[in-house]
């Protein structure tokens, strides 16, 4: 069974080896896909927004995410099941859904039985304690429902999910992740900003925290001159805004969760 593994946690320290030590000794067989452990720390909306993204490239199996800057608090610990058989482990705090929801969620189960535990439990790394011992012993076919008392789907908590806004040639966008190039996500699709009149060549005007920036709409970086910023449709069918060969997040001091706003010019409109 194939246990997919993303965090917070980061690499710099020990936590990501000991939940790899911990899934070893309960399920020596199981293979452990590590996705990302690089998400912003306590940043649930880009875990999750990463776990639902990376979903459909992932085999069928088990998928370990830990954002949890709840651990320790009222939040329930959760395993869950979707409709084509794949079960999601961790917090009860909205990482899971946007993944799960994709399938359509089969069961939810409560974290609570101590035999799929480690025998003691900290306050501060159930990713250690919990969620990777009921990973394990999933992965080993332990039944979901032996982990815990059901849920009702209905009664888990789900993230407010930001949605853009229109009116005419402008768009309300919102920054949802900045990876390690410095390109950065928004809450768009490609459908988005051709309802707004944009399409390839077309340029736009960025309005970030009062300052203004240019861009063009490109299909690939190879559209644009080195220095120059684009918007164009990343990888997983989101717009994106990049600088060719540069940092966008650092040029435009940008931080997911910020918004943004967004006029298309059109084809060879001036700059005002």
């Amino acid at each position: 069974m194939v246990i997919c593994f993303l965090t917070d946690f980061g690499v710099q320290d020990d936590f990501v080896g000991t939940c790899h030590g911990v899934i070893a000794r309960i399920a020596p067989d199981a293979r452990v896909i590590d996705v990302t452990h690089g998400i912003p720390p306590t940043q649930v909306l880009q875990g999750a927004l990463v776990l639902a993204s990376t979903l459909p490239y992932m085999p069928i199996g088990i998928h370990l995410a830990v954002v949890d800057p709840g651990v320790g608090g009222v939040r329930r610990p959760l395993a869950l099941s979707d409709e084509e058989g794949r079960i999601f482990v961790g917090p009860d705090n909205g990482l899971l859904l946007p993944a799960a929801d994709r399938a359509g969620i089969a069961e939810v189960r409560e974290l609570a039985n101590p035999q799929y535990a480690l025998e003691t439990i900290s306050r501060t790394f159930h990713g250690r304690d919990l969620f990777a011992p009921a990973a394990a012993h999933l992965a080993n076919g332990v039944p979901l429902e032996e982990l815990g008392p059901p849920l009702h789907p209905d009664a888990l908590v789900r993230l407010d999910l930001p949605k853009p806004t229109f009116a005419g040639d402008r768009i309300l966008a919102t920054m949802l992740y900045v990876d390690s190039f410095g390109n950065i996500a928004l809450n768009l699709t490609r459908e988005d900003t051709e309802r707004a009149g944009a399409v390839p060549g077309s340029r736009v005007e960025l309005e970030l925290s009062g300052e203004g920036y240019y861009a063009v709409m490109a299909r690939t970086f190879a559209d644009a001159r080195p220095g120059d910023v684009i918007l164009y449709e990343d990888s997983y069918r989101n717009m994106s805004i990049a600088i060719n060969r540069g940092n966008a997040a650092s040029m435009l001091h940008a931080t997911p969760g910020q918004r943004l706003r967004i006029r298309v010019l059109g084809p060879g409109a001036d700059r005002r």
